[in-house]
């Protein structure tokens, strides 16, 4: 009953909160948003996120909360457009929509597998919105009992699902979270502050790598540098057909199928790490062993629409779970949302047990976004239909030099500081040889924003442990063996021995085919040198700040460890293993990737000698002009709308922008300062 009493006005307050026009309208604004961010193949929620996160530095908690669930519920309902009229996942949570959509768009029933999956999408969400409230009620008193050691042992727990649950080669998922995590270390130690991977003589990474840029950079840019490549439209198919009211009654008919699934979501969505890359795999195949005629699977099936769209956006729901009661992200996205939480308002609001206990309304706040979210995203994804087809029928290389725009505007406004770009540019880099070897992104990205909780926890936990040891042997036990440990030791350990079992039927970044040796094995060792280089670095750090470097120390010498067990299985397995997966050898490109990010590199070379508005107005014109192939006034318009949009941006954020040498001997008016 006290349970009930303090949840209920809870609810209450959170109903209150958010039924608001203004809460209202920041909430739809996200849904466009994330309609437009979902509609382009690979960018989705993590790459949405980022892109809010200048936005969110004081802005009213609820605004800000409204305009990213907005953002976050309907990416899974939006990237159906790009995997039923292009045949290309729009997420990796949208890969086996793919099987069965594509061919009913082929036969004309675009418009029919849409509203099927529009329909199946708003249920799974409205599902995982419940199943938020039902857990957080009753998960809520065992949540506040949570201490470090708790915390730290969840921590890991997050950490092992998403190494070993990344990807096809377990092992390679294991070295991306390293990796991730390596990276996250840079700058100032948690305990005495001495300086990892950065010097004084380089400020910039004294403070560490951003959060924005690190998102941005691993998943935003290599989707726009390899749809750009292949300089075509996203989509060459027009007619959506008819058929909108029967893809309605298809759902309706396979409610249970839907119900089922949507279950299946959540369940996966709570586990950490797991989320998109395996939720509709596992959807999708319960949908064909629970259909009595399974010949129609991979022809235009539309079970095999419905079971993976009532999945992957139910996960959503159980993907807050973990971030919201633990701080431990659940998914890419939910590793950004975490971070964007910690920059609203005051700064006051903290994830986990600490926002249960002291932000209860806010948190019921985001549950009752999380369903409005998913009714007005599939209302505007029905009433837009046709519009957002159309948009995928434009030709990339007019859409990429206006999102790069806008990636590099969101990139500095942490730092406003050149530095950010370059930053930008090579956790970019990093992010398409990733993607291109089949090295797991999400894995990466929270292992990133979990090195810090992870440390903290761990320096935490030891000096307490120390401090009970040293009064006595049991109160130490006590301590560090508390029953939940004990039970998140188990859960920990069973999720790895099972996870190990079934590595290879996951495909984080989709099927990718096997190339030669050589270019794969080439990245293992920049992969190693880099890890070798930052362990080597770590024990460098003097005896006085030892805490600095255990941290490092460990994380690095397990990434390496995975990096020499790889090394030694490419030295033995055959070039058509998957470990040589390599998207060079299947993807047609028309362009190289050298000569593509030329075009990127010589905006930031520009950018250090004449400052950013100058540079990205001769980058816009000459990529309009010369790369897309348009006329010179067509160019000189495009140019003109994309420096007026970037000012007002900046206008509304009183931001200024990155200067060059040019403004030391020039003194120019805003926006060229």
């Amino acid at each position: 009953m006290e349970v009930i009493s303090v949840a209920l006005p809870a609810l209450s307050d959170a109903a209150g909160l958010i039924l608001q026009p203004v809460v209202l309208g920041y909430l739809v604004l996200g849904v466009v948003m994330g309609l437009c961010i979902g509609v382009f193949p690979g960018l989705g929620g993590i790459a949405g996120l980022s892109l809010l996160l200048p936005f969110m530095f004081g802005m009213d908690p609820v605004l800000g909360l409204a305009l990213m669930i907005g953002m976050v519920a309907v990416v899974p309902t939006s990237d159906t457009f790009a995997s039923v009229l292009m045949g290309i996942p729009g997420s990796s949570a949208s890969q086996a929509t793919v099987l069965d959509g594509f061919p009913m768009a082929k036969k004309g029933e675009a418009a029919r597998a849409l509203s099927a999956a529009f329909a199946s999408s708003l249920f799974g969400g409205l599902v995982g919105a419940m199943f938020l409230t039902v857990f957080i009620l009753i998960a809520r008193p065992i949540v506040l009992e949570f201490r470090t050691p708790e915390l730290l042992m969840i921590t890991i727990f997050g950490l092992s699902m998403v190494g070993i649950l990344a990807g096809r080669v377990a092992i390679k998922g294991i070295a991306a979270a390293g990796l991730g995590m390596m990276i996250g270390t840079i700058g100032e130690g948690d305990s005495a502050g001495e300086l990892r991977m950065a010097t004084y003589d380089m400020p910039y990474l004294v403070d560490g790598l951003k959060l924005v840029i690190v998102g941005l950079g691993i998943f935003a840019i290599p989707e726009i540098v390899a749809l750009l490549r292949k300089d075509r439209a996203i989509s060459d198919r027009k007619p959506l057909g008819g058929g909108w009211a029967a893809g309605v009654r298809d759902w309706f008919a396979n409610i249970w199928l839907s119900v089922r699934c949507s279950i299946i979501g959540v369940v996966v969505g709570v586990i950490p790490g797991l989320g998109g890359s395996v939720v509709d795999w596992i959807a999708y195949g319960h949908a064909v062993q629970t259909t009595r005629d399974k010949s129609k699977f991979g022809s235009g099936e539309v079970r095999g629409v419905i079971g993976p769209e009532s999945s992957n956006n139910a996960k959503e729901g159980g993907g807050l779970v973990p971030t919201l009661l633990f701080g431990i992200p659940g998914s890419g996205s939910m590793a950004i949302f975490i971070g964007a939480i910690a920059l609203l308002g005051s700064g006051n609001i903290e994830v986990g047990p600490s926002m249960l206990k002291n932000n209860l309304d806010i948190t019921y706040a985001i549950v009752w976004l999380l369903a409005l979210a998913n009714v007005v995203g599939t209302l505007i994804c029905i009433a837009a239909s046709g519009g957002i087809a159309r948009l995928t029928t434009i030709p990339f290389s007019l859409l990429a030099p206006f999102l790069f725009m806008i990636i590099a505007f969101a990139a500095f406004q942490s730092g406003q500081d050149i530095m950010d770009l370059v930053a930008l540019f090579g956790i970019g880099l990093l992010g398409i040889m990733m993607r291109r070897f089949d090295w797991s992104r999400p894995a990466f990205l929270i292992g990133f924003v979990l090195s810090n909780p992870a440390e903290t926890y761990a320096n935490q936990a030891v000096q307490i442990a120390q401090s009970r040891f040293r009064k006595s042997f049991e109160e130490g036990i006590d301590y560090i063996f508390s029953p939940i440990v004990i039970v998140l030791l188990i859960i920990t350990v069973i999720s790895v021995v099972v996870g190990l079992r079934q590595a290879k039927t996951i495909m984080a970044e989709g099927s990718v085919a096997s190339g030669s040796k050589r270019a794969p094995l080439i990245f293992l060792l920049v992969v190693l040198g880099y890890l070798l280089v930052a362990f080597t670095n770590a024990s460098l750090i003097p005896d006085y700040a030892a805490a600095d470097r255990v941290f490092p120390r460990f994380v690095s010498g397990v990434a390496i460890v995975g990096c020499l067990i790889l090394l030694v299985q490419m030295m033995i397995r055959p070039e058509t293993h998957p470990l040589f997966a390599d998207r060079e050898t299947e993807e047609d490109s028309r362009h190289g990737l050298w000569s593509t990010l030329a075009w990127f590199a010589a905006l930031l070379i520009m950018t250090a000698l004449v400052g950013f508005v100058l540079a990205l107005a001769v980058f816009l014109f000459g990529f309009i002009r010369f790369r897309a192939g348009r006329s010179l006034s067509f160019a000189a318009a495009y140019t003109a709308a994309g420096i007026a949009f970037i000012c007002l941006m900046a206008g509304l954020l009183n931001r200024d922008f990155p200067a060059g040498l040019l403004q030391e001997f020039v003194d120019l008016p805003w926006p060229l300062t």
